[in-house]
């Protein structure tokens, strides 16, 4: 049999036996910063170069890809589950589908790093650790915080449509609801002011922020909103009723600083979920008005919420592997 042939006939078996090493049960395994320093030492540098090429062309993708991020991490973990498409024959829905991610967008973005990172370093770079990057440059490209991301998820086997329609935050939830649920996922209630600050850029639409600027019974805001803010938010539902987009933070929405806790104060948070986190007295108001005052302080501390976040695992023996492509699973 010459070499050529040999060589045709090994490639399948080769291939194969990559995915069924990338294919185990999820362990209790440490990330590191360094963890791709051998096997593809070029990964940091082709996430910050696609991400600033993508947002030099569109400065929403940065907020839109960090919102990724968090909506894989508070569901079953970082493991990418939330970039699955639909696959019948896994038996599952896609996350994509649930209500509160059908104005997700990005994921081209994340498919663009991973074709380049996959010709670099095949079969290497999880695409929840892109997702983890790419929410960083995100970040930072709008003028905020960098930090050493910690590298070596896995990817799931299988979306949760349930968990992504029950488990992620509500832009109307109150704030014992808010701690209850960032507990369950090792987050304290710091880690909760501080992550909320991603609000500082990106947009909601009038669905969500309806009943505070109209008030449940729909004849006025809530008691905790500034009147002439609800007034300008209202003219935005009316202009283009749910799906009218309004920014977060009105004097720098795509400039990641502290703007977001200036606006609390002045009861100018735009979900009912944001002005939860000022207004009880405490310690929670103490840390908005901090971060209010001093924008370094912020970035410090949202950086290192992000780690932390980003350490959710996937639960206990659940499938995991390095996708090949970041929509479907391998086989």
């Amino acid at each position: 049999m010459s070499p050529s042939r040999i060589a045709s006939w090994l490639a399948p078996l080769i291939l194969s036996a990559v995915l069924l090493s990338c294919t185990v049960a999820n362990g209790d395994h440490r990330l590191s910063v360094s963890y791709y320093d051998k096997s593809c030492p070029s990964v940091q540098s082709i996430v910050q170069s696609v991400m600033a090429s993508r947002v030099a062309a569109d400065q929403a993708i940065a907020p839109a890809v960090l919102r990724l991020f968090f909506h894989d991490c508070f569901v079953n973990g970082c493991d990418a589950s939330v970039l699955l498409d639909d696959d019948g024959r896994h038996f599952f829905e896609s996350e994509k589908a649930a209500e509160p991610n059908d104005s997700l967008r990005g994921f081209d973005v994340i498919d663009e790093i991973k074709s380049h990172l996959e010709h670099s370093c095949p079969a290497t770079v999880s695409c929840a650790d892109i997702l983890a990057l790419a929410s960083r440059d995100a970040v930072a490209l709008l003028g905020g915080p960098a930090w050493n991301v910690q590298l070596g998820r896995k990817d799931s086997r299988a979306a949760d449509k349930y968990a992504a329609m029950t488990e992620l935050p509500s832009p109307k939830d109150n704030l014992t609801a808010l701690v209850q649920l960032f507990e369950r996922y090792g987050l304290d209630a710091k880690d909760l002011v501080a992550l909320s600050g991603a609000h500082s850029v990106g947009t909601a639409r009038c669905l969500h922020y309806r009943e505070r600027v109209y008030g449940y019974d729909g004849q006025g805001g809530a008691d905790d909103i500034d009147p002439s803010f609800a007034e300008i938010r209202r003219q935005t539902c009316q202009a283009g009723g749910d799906d009218a987009m309004a920014p977060f933070d009105e004097q720098t929405p795509m400039r990641f600083d502290n703007a977001y806790y200036k606006d609390l104060i002045a009861r100018r948070g735009l979900l009912t979920s944001d002005q939860e986190l000022y207004g009880c007295g405490g310690p929670l108001d103490h840390l908005v008005e901090r971060y209010s005052m001093d924008g370094e302080a912020f970035a410090k501390d949202f950086a290192k919420a992000m780690v932390k976040m980003g350490k959710i695992p996937p639960p206990p023996g659940k499938p995991v592997e390095v996708r090949l492509t970041c929509s479907k699973v391998n086989y």
